[in-house]
C-alpha cells in the first residue's frame, strides 16, 4: 500500500470513530439546557436498573417522521414508531419497551413490556397515583425545570397585573370609562422591592420563579419538601411544615407544588385566613391543591387582595364558576408553560435521555414514584 493510500485508509478509520462517538455523545443544546435549567443525573445508570435493556421499539407521540429522524440519532438500531394521537399509540404500544409521550394510563397499562416512559410534562399525578409503574418497575422520567423560564415569567405577569389593578383597567377598556377601575393614586399598589415572596415548593419552576422576584428586588422565602437547602437568592428555606409560620410574612405567595396526597386541598380556609389581606395568592402548580370554596369565601371576605389562577379546580373552569365574575382574579387557562421556546427544549431533553438510556448512562429527571415528582 503507497504512503498515500494509506493516509486516506487512516482518515476514514477515524472519521469512521468519530462518528460512532458522536452518534454516543451529549450534543451542545443538551449541555446548555442541563447547565442552564439545572437538570439532575440520577445516581444509578439506566444499566444497572433491574428491568434495563437495550430497546427494540420505542413509540414516540408524535405526527412527524422529521421529529423520528431526528430522535433516531440518538438510538441506532432501534426502531422509532410515530403515533400521532393516542389511538395510534394504543395500536402499537403492546410490543414496545419505551414510550416517550404523556402519562397515558391506558397505554402504560397495555405497554405490558415497557421498561422507560419519558413524560414530556412536569405533573405526573396520573402515572403516580396509579401501582402500575412501581409494580412492574418501570423507570419514569418527567419534564421538571423545563418550564421554569415560562412559568416563573407567567407568575410575574399574573403579579404585576393584580398588583398595578390591570384587571380592572381592562375592565374600564371594556366599558369606554376613565377612571372606573379606582383612584388612581392608590396606595395599594404596592411597589415590589422589600416586599416578600413565599414561594411554596422550591423544585426547579419553584427556583426559577424565586430568581426572578429577587431580580425585582423582592426578599424571597419558600419551603420545600426534601432538605433546607436553596439558592443564595432565597433568604430561607423550610420544610412544608413550616408553611403557615411563614405565610403571615408574605405580600404574594405562589403555588408550585406538584399534586401529592400532601398537598392536595393544601390551600384552605385556614390557610387564606393566615394571609395579610394585602397580599396576593398566585397558583401555577395544580388547581385540586386548592379548595376552591374556601378560596372563593375568602376573597369575599377580604382575607387577601386578589389570586391569579392559571389552574383551577375544577378545570376547565366551567363558564358559570363564581370565580369567574369574583374581582380581583385572574384567571388563565393553563398557559403558563407555553412559550415560544418550550417546545424546543422539551424535546432536546426527551433526546438526550434517549441516548442516556440506550448507552446505559444516568437518566436525567428521573421522578421518584414514591414521593410523586
Amino acid at each position: 500500500m503507497n504512503l498515500k493510500l494509506f493516509a486516506l485508509s487512516a482518515l476514514l478509520l477515524i472519521a469512521i470513530f468519530v462518528l460512532a462517538v458522536d452518534a454516543h455523545a451529549q450534543s451542545a443544546d443538551a449541555a446548555e439546557l442541563i447547565a442552564s435549567l439545572g437538570l439532575r443525573a440520577s445516581d444509578t445508570a439506566s444499566r444497572d436498573l433491574p428491568n434495563w435493556r437495550k430497546p427494540e421499539k420505542i413509540v414516540v407521540l408524535t405526527g412527524s417522521q422529521q421529529r423520528i429522524d431526528w430522535l433516531a440519532e440518538a438510538a441506532p438500531g432501534v426502531e422509532l414508531v410515530a403515533a400521532a394521537n393516542p389511538e395510534a399509540v394504543m395500536r402499537e404500544i403492546s410490543d414496545a419497551q419505551v414510550f416517550l409521550g404523556f402519562c397515558m394510563l391506558p397505554a402504560i397499562k397495555a405497554g405490558t413490556g415497557l421498561t422507560w416512559v419519558q413524560s414530556m410534562s412536569a405533573g405526573v399525578g396520573r402515572c403516580v397515583a396509579d401501582n402500575t409503574l412501581q409494580e412492574r418497575g418501570v423507570l419514569l422520567t418527567n419534564a421538571q425545570s423545563l418550564y421554569g423560564p415560562a412559568m416563573s415569567e407567567h407568575t410575574i405577569a399574573l403579579l404585576l397585573a393584580l398588583n398595578r389593578r390591570l384587571d380592572s383597567s381592562a375592565m374600564q377598556r371594556a366599558k369606554s370609562c376613565w377612571g372606573c377601575g379606582g383612584d388612581r393614586s392608590d396606595p395599594s399598589r404596592w411597589e415590589l422591592p422589600g416586599r416578600t415572596m413565599l414561594v411554596v415548593g422550591l423544585g426547579g419552576i419553584g427556583t426559577a420563579v424565586a430568581r426572578k422576584a429577587h431580580a425585582l428586588g423582592m426578599r424571597v422565602i419558600a419551603t420545600r419538601n426534601s432538605r433546607r437547602e436553596g439558592p443564595e437568592f432565597v433568604e430561607y428555606v423550610g420544610l412544608a411544615d413550616e408553611l403557615m409560620g411563614l405565610v403571615p410574612e408574605a405580600d404574594a405567595i405562589v403555588n408550585v407544588t406538584p399534586l401529592t396526597p400532601a398537598t392536595t386541598g393544601l390551600f384552605d380556609a385556614a390557610f387564606f385566613k393566615a394571609m395579610k389581606p394585602t397580599a396576593y395568592f398566585i397558583n401555577i402548580g395544580r388547581g385540586r391543591s386548592v379548595v376552591t370554596d374556601d378560596l372563593v369565601a375568602a376573597i369575599k371576605n377580604g382575607e387577601l387582595a386578589g389570586a391569579g389562577l392559571d389552574v383551577t379546580d375544577p378545570e376547565p373552569l366551567p363558564s358559570d364558576h363564581e370565580l369567574w365574575a369574583l374581582p380581583r382574579v385572574i384567571i388563565t387557562p393553563h398557559v403558563s408553560a407555553s412559550s415560544d421556546k418550550s417546545s424546543d427544549r422539551r424535546w432536546i431533553l426527551v433526546k438526550e435521555n434517549l441516548r442516556r438510556y440506550i448507552a446505559g448512562e444516568p437518566m436525567l429527571s428521573v421522578v421518584d414514584l414514591e414521593r410523586g415528582y
